[in-house]
């Protein structure tokens, strides 16, 4: 974050009645808290008269968080395009969670520039993930489904 601009902001919390603030950016995130100390009533009345100060805790950006990764055989899209789960919108899907295919056992279907392309499982196998919705936009390359 830019020096004047986490300067200003300190100045807009000290001259208000904001206590704390919290900005996040791309590059981290940045909170500002006014000091609040406990201290004796005598010593209170002498620092209401003196300036407020402000303290600026940096705190550093999240790491993403990796899921973890699938066990078994990830069985991967071929293109990009639209995944389909069955023939058509009424029919029933070409497989489910828990269902045993054969190596060339048709999986899925991908729409790609208006043609359907049957998705063949390379592995023969039980499906224990699918990891897809109906209709969801795929990448080529991108996990559809695990084989165990």
């Amino acid at each position: 974050m830019d020096l004047r601009k986490l300067k200003t902001l300190i100045d807009l919390v000290s001259d208000s009645n904001v206590t704390e603030l919290e900005i996040t950016e791309a590059e981290g995130k940045v909170r500002i808290v006014k000091g609040q100390s406990l201290v004796s009533p005598a010593v209170m009345q002498q620092a209401v008269a003196a300036p407020m100060s402000v303290t600026p805790v940096f705190v550093a950006p999240e790491a993403p968080v990796a899921p973890p990764a699938p066990v078994g055989h990830a069985v991967k899209s071929p293109m990009v395009g639209t995944f389909y789960r069955s023939s058509s919108p009424g029919a029933a899907p070409f497989i489910q969670i828990g269902s045993v295919v054969k190596e060339g056992d048709t999986l899925c279907i991908i729409e790609a520039m208006k043609i359907l392309n049957e998705i063949e499982s390379d592995k023969s196998g039980t499906v224990t993930q699918i990891l897809c919705e109906n209709g969801q936009a795929v990448e080529y390359g991108q996990p559809l489904f695990i084989v165990e």
